[in-house]
């Protein structure tokens, strides 16, 4: 298993070509995907054809510590969803390394995707050595903007774009957060005097 990152409640690790059944839940959920791509559960065929073999894919594409990787409670074993670091690639992005998050209703309001989000953005500012994080959400998804601040991102802007199969909320538009690692350093230091709070695997 390719360890990257430890929480306090989760392991996020490489995928593997058998986490297809995980993966197919995840993305077939209703809610879920709602606010994501054209709002509609994604068919087991599409995960198991194109979106897993895209993840595997972009490990020996994307430079070393960037990539989608899953979301695995420690005391339980059980598969949470996925965190990852990416370039920018999102439709309005300005550039920066894109921060994204997914996981399955049963984590919702637990706190998961912050803690996830919290030990990604402490990676790449301090392993990977980038100098901004973003992040990218429809205006009216309240949940997912909460996960961006709570991991220190900020608003800066809200811009519209023309989708091809708008869904509900699009009128409203899409936010983009960010977080420059001058701005984190400074923060980080000032909340955390005796060093990083999260380990890093190999």
């Amino acid at each position: 298993m390719d360890t990257y990152l430890e929480t306090e409640r989760m392991t996020l690790r490489r995928f593997t070509r058998a986490d297809v059944d995980d993966l197919v839940v995840l993305h077939g959920d209703a809610s879920v995907m709602r606010c994501i791509d054209n709002g509609r559960p994604v068919p087991r065929a599409v995960v198991e054809q194109q979106q897993l073999p895209g993840i595997l894919r972009e490990y020996d594409e994307l430079p070393v510590g960037l990539g989608c990787l899953a979301a695995v409670e420690k005391a339980s074993g059980n598969f949470l969803g996925w965190l990852s670091l990416r370039p920018a690639t999102s439709v309005g992005l300005t550039g920066g390394t894109e921060l994204g998050y997914r996981m399955l209703p049963s984590a919702w309001g637990l706190g998961y995707a912050t803690e996830g989000a919290r030990a990604l953005v402490h990676y790449a500012f301090t392993e990977l050595g980038v100098d901004r994080v973003v992040a990218t959400t429809m205006t009216v998804n309240t949940a997912s903007r909460r996960v961006m601040e709570k991991a220190g991102l900020r608003l800066t802007r809200t811009f519209f774009e023309q989708w091809p199969e708008p869904i509900e909320g699009a009128e409203h538009g899409d936010v983009e957060y960010a977080l420059t690692r001058e701005i984190w350093t400074r923060q980080h230091d000032a909340a955390h005097p005796q060093g990083a709070e999260f380990g890093r695997l190999e």
